[in-house]
C-alpha cells in the first residue's frame, strides 16, 4: 500500500480469555470476527444462517473495545498479501449476522482502514451510516469492497424482511461511491428486473449481482414457494434485464445449475485429464452428476451425493458432507471425491461440519483418492468466469441443449 501507515498499539493482555481462542481461529482464516454476542435480529426469512445445527458454532459475548484492540493487534501481526480481502465478520466458527448493527462498527471499520494497510469485504442488509460509508470510500479508495444485501426491493421485501431496513435507507446507500455490487434475487415476474432498473438509475457503476436464492431446511413454506417461483421466473427477469442493455456490469452466480452447464466444457476437460477407468467411482453433486451423463455417460461410475445435510434444494459439490458421501456408500470399496469438500474452512481435510477425512474412512472402511486438482480455487474460478448475466442468457436460455440438460433424470435412491 502507497504510504505510511500509523499502527495501532492495540491492547493484547486479553489473550487468555477462553473465547479468544475462537478470534484467532477466525483471523487466521483473514475474517475479522466482530460479534453482536446474539443471533441476528434482522431475522431475513431466506437467511441461510437460520438453520445452522449441521456445525459446531461458538458463543461469543458482543465484541467490547478490549476486544478490538486485540483484534486489531492480532491483524496487524498478519503480513498483507496484494489484493488480499479481509472478510468483515466471522463466520467459520461464529454464527453470521450483520455486523453493522454494532453500535461501534463504523469506528470500528474506520480503524481498521486507518491502522492497517489490509483490505475489507464488508455486508450488510444496510445499516451502515449514510453519509459516513461513503465519504470512508472516497478516503480509503479501492480498499472496500462493499456487498450490499439489497435482496429485493419488491413487493415481497416485507415479508421476507420484516426488521430489514427500509427501502429509502437502501436506496441512500446505493447513492454514492461505497456499493462495489448490490446483490438481489428473483422471487417471480417483475421483481429482478424491476429492481435492476432501479438500482442502475441510482448508480451505474457498482456490480448487479442476480440469481436466484435455494431453499433450505428450515426455512418455512411460504418462503420456499417464493425462493422456487423465482426460480421459475428467472429466465423472463434474465431476458428483461438483457433487454434493457444496462451499464452496469450483470452477473448471476447463484444456481448450480445454471453454474454447472455454462461450465461444461472446462468440467468434461477436467473429468477426462482424470484417467479415470469405467469401474471407478467418482462422488458428483447433481449438477455435475448430469453434466458427465450428458457429455461422458458411462466414463465412469457417477455416484450421485444429495446435499442431504443442508437439505432443501441445495446442489453444490463444494457444500456436500462426509456424512452425505456416508449415507450412499453400498458396497464401494474405493471412491475418488473432489478436493473442495474436505475445504470446509474447519481444518485440514474436513468439510463444512468440522468432520475429519480420517473418521470418515474409518466409518466406511472405503478407501478415499482426493482430486487435488478440484479444490475451492478450481471452483470459485469457474463461478467467476462465465458468471456474466449474458452468458446466462445467450448459452444457457437460448441454448437448446440447456433442456436436454434440465431434463436428465437423477438416479433414484433407496
Amino acid at each position: 500500500m502507497a504510504g505510511a501507515v500509523q499502527i495501532l498499539q492495540g491492547s493484547l493482555k486479553g489473550e487468555g480469555k477462553d473465547y479468544y481462542a475462537t478470534l484467532r481461529r477466525e483471523m487466521d482464516a483473514r475474517k475479522i470476527p466482530i460479534s453482536l454476542g446474539k443471533n441476528c435480529p434482522v431475522m431475513c426469512t431466506f437467511c441461510y444462517e437460520s438453520e445452522h445445527s449441521y456445525r459446531i458454532v461458538e458463543d461469543i459475548p458482543k465484541t467490547g473495545q478490549e476486544d478490538w484492540e486485540y483484534i486489531l493487534s492480532y491483524i496487524n501481526k498478519i503480513p498483507s498479501k496484494p489484493g488480499e480481502y479481509w472478510v468483515w465478520g466471522g463466520n467459520e466458527y461464529m454464527v453470521w449476522t450483520d455486523l453493522f448493527l454494532h453500535p461501534k462498527a463504523m469506528d470500528w471499520l474506520e480503524d481498521f482502514l486507518t491502522y492497517t494497510d489490509k483490505n475489507v469485504t464488508i455486508f450488510t442488509v444496510g445499516f451502515v451510516h449514510v453519509p459516513r460509508i461513503h465519504k470512508l470510500a472516497e478516503k480509503y479508495k479501492k480498499r472496500i469492497s462493499f456487498e450490499l444485501s439489497v435482496n429485493t426491493l419488491s413487493r415481497h421485501r416485507d415479508a421476507l424482511m420484516p426488521n430489514g431496513p427500509t427501502v429509502k435507507q437502501v436506496l441512500k446507500i446505493l447513492d454514492g461511491p461505497a456499493v462495489t455490487s448490490a446483490d438481489f434475487y428473483s422471487f417471480g415476474t417483475t421483481t429482478m428486473s424491476a429492481d435492476a432498473l432501479t438500482i442502475s438509475k441510482i448508480n451505474k457503476e457498482c456490480v448487479l449481482w442476480m440469481g436466484c436464492l435455494t431453499p433450505l431446511r428450515g426455512m418455512d413454506d411460504r418462503t420456499v414457494e417464493l425462493i422456487r417461483q423465482g426460480k421459475k421466473a428467472l429466465p423472463e427477469e434474465a431476458q428483461s434485464i438483457y433487454d434493457y442493455n444496462l451499464s452496469n456490469k450483470t452477473t448471476i452466480h447463484t444456481e448450480a445449475y445454471i453454474t454447472a452447464f455454462l461450465n461444461r466444457r472446462i468440467i468434461v476437460k477436467t473429468f477426462d485429464s482424470l484417467g479415470l477407468e469405467k469401474r471407478d467411482t467418482l462422488v458428483v453433486s447433481k449438477s455435475i452428476y448430469k453434466v458427465l451423463t450428458m457429455y461422458r455417460k458411462k466414463r465412469a461410475r457417477y455416484l450421485y451425493i444429495p446435499n442431504a445435510t443442508l437439505g432443501g434444494d441445495t446442489d453444490c459439490t463444494a457444500l456436500l458432507t462426509l456424512a452425505d458421501i456416508q449415507g450412499r456408500i453400498t458396497n464401494e470399496k474405493e471412491i475418488y471425491i473432489p478436493k473442495c469438500i474436505i475445504e470446509g474452512g474447519r481444518g485440514k481435510y474436513r468439510d463444512i461440519c468440522g468432520t475429519d477425512l480420517e473418521d470418515f474412512r474409518a466409518n466406511t472402511r472405503c478407501r478415499v483418492k482426493v482430486i487435488p486438482k478440484i479444490n475451492t480455487k478450481f471452483a470459485n474460478r469457474q463461478l467467476i468466469k462465465n458468471g456474466d448475466l449474458d452468458n446466462y442468457v445467450e448459452d444457457y436460455i437460448y441454448n437448446p441443449n440447456s433442456k436436454i440438460f434440465e431434463d436428465i433424470p437423477l438416479p433414484e435412491i433407496n
